[in-house]
């Protein structure tokens, strides 16, 4: 099986999360995409991220009615600080009759180079690219390799600090999320 890795603090995940994972599931040659609930570093002090399980609690409501997604809490038990690399490798091991592939933004691909060994990740793995209005059509130096594609996914400009923001502000921003992940935050009195 084919599983597309999404990773991200999710915090919150919203309705653009859900829909470019969805267009990757239907429309490319990925079976499963797993979202990888990246764990909060023991070295950052940041308030405004949510408790690791109340971000995978979101996750696990917000897929739960989609047979191709699935949360991931993979990374929670994985040496901090984690490199995508070593996430892969133990997935690897762990799991032998997967195929697995990262799922990432425009603007992600522009750094990639420095990630930790990306060489190695290219090697082996291939990337879904799905496109981002604010980075423009800046050319990288993987324009042309052969394991990264560029996906057509819809163009999604919501992001979860927006989302946050506006949610200690008072606003209504019910519609950008999964319903069971609105109905959540609005029970525990997240962001406020």
């Amino acid at each position: 099986m084919k599983i597309g890795l999404y990773f991200g603090t999710f915090n919150p995940i919203h309705v653009g999360h859900l829909t470019i994972a969805n267009h990757l599931a239907e429309y490319s040659d990925l079976d499963k995409i797993w979202f990888v609930v990246t764990p909060h570093s023991p070295f950052k002090k940041k308030s405004s991220l949510l408790d690791n399980r109340q971000r995978f609690e979101m996750v696990y409501r917000a897929t739960e009615d989609y047979e191709k997604l699935e949360p991931s809490d993979i990374e929670f038990d994985l040496p901090q600080p984690n490199y995508t690399i070593n996430t892969l490798t133990y997935l690897q091991e762990k799991y032998l009759q997967h195929e697995f592939s990262l799922i990432m933004g425009e603007d992600n691909l522009k750094s990639f180079h420095k990630w930790k060994n990306y060489e190695l990740i290219l090697e082996n793995h291939d990337i879904y690219v799905y496109p981002r209005i604010s980075e423009g059509k800046a050319e990288t130096q993987f324009d042309n390799h052969h394991k990264i594609h560029k996906v057509n996914a819809p163009i999604m400009e919501l992001s979860s600090t927006f989302i946050r923001k506006s949610i200690k502000d008072g606003k209504n921003v019910r519609p950008m999320l999964p319903e069971h992940v609105w109905e959540y935050l609005d029970e525990m009195n997240f962001y406020r």
